[in-house]
């Protein structure tokens, strides 16, 4: 749906240690109706007044009961979520469960302890991802893997490209911190897709 985000931005945190990386924004294209049908719910809603509402992820001991709305800065680079305790969704991106790469971030910890992607690292293949939306769908993801990459080598392409049916990207800091920048030098990119098997 939106094959041109690959060449749009860079996701990556830009506070806790999470300091971003240049980007390549544009104005995205108007979100599509969702015409998918809720079974016993209410109607379908317009693509752009559906959003996800709740991250669950078990084998971390993730659940987060809402999701906070995340745009670019004026630097073009991703929000991290303003608060340590929150997880972000793009919003200029696909909502989870609909067609293409939706992407969340949040923060791995704060100076109080860890924050909601602090196991990120350790999602395995397999492992399951679910992201509940405002028109009452629920979508099952799959971890497929798990990368590393240093944050001057973030994979735009690889988050933000084409992907078949419904992916999701979730990503965080990681790697060695560096006192001196005040900044993990690494970004954790876990990708997921709605395979069954």
């Amino acid at each position: 749906m939106r094959a041109d985000l690959g060449a749009l931005l860079v996701a990556v945190l830009v506070a806790a240690g999470c300091s971003a990386a240049p980007a390549r924004p544009a104005a995205p294209p108007p979100s599509p109706v969702s015409t998918r049908p809720v079974a016993g719910g209410p109607l379908p809603l317009p693509a752009a007044d559906v959003r996800p509402v709740r991250l669950r992820i078990p084998a971390i001991g993730v659940d987060a009961p809402a999701l906070v709305p995340l745009g670019l800065d004026a630097g073009h680079q991703l929000e991290a979520p303003a608060r340590f305790e929150d997880v972000g969704w793009y919003a200029a991106g696909p909502v989870p469960g609909d067609p293409g790469p939706a992407v969340l971030a949040a923060h791995v910890d704060s100076r109080s302890g860890p924050a909601p992607f602090f196991r990120l690292r350790d999602l395995r293949d397999g492992d399951q991802v679910f992201v509940a939306r405002s028109d009452g769908q629920e979508t099952r993801f799959v971890v497929d893997t798990v990368q590393r990459y240093p944050k001057n080598a973030f994979p735009t392409d690889a988050v933000y490209g084409p992907a078949p049916g419904s992916a999701l990207r979730l990503i965080t800091c990681g790697g060695s911190f560096d006192p001196a920048k005040r900044s993990y030098r690494d970004n954790i990119v876990v990708y997921a897709s709605t395979r069954w098997g």
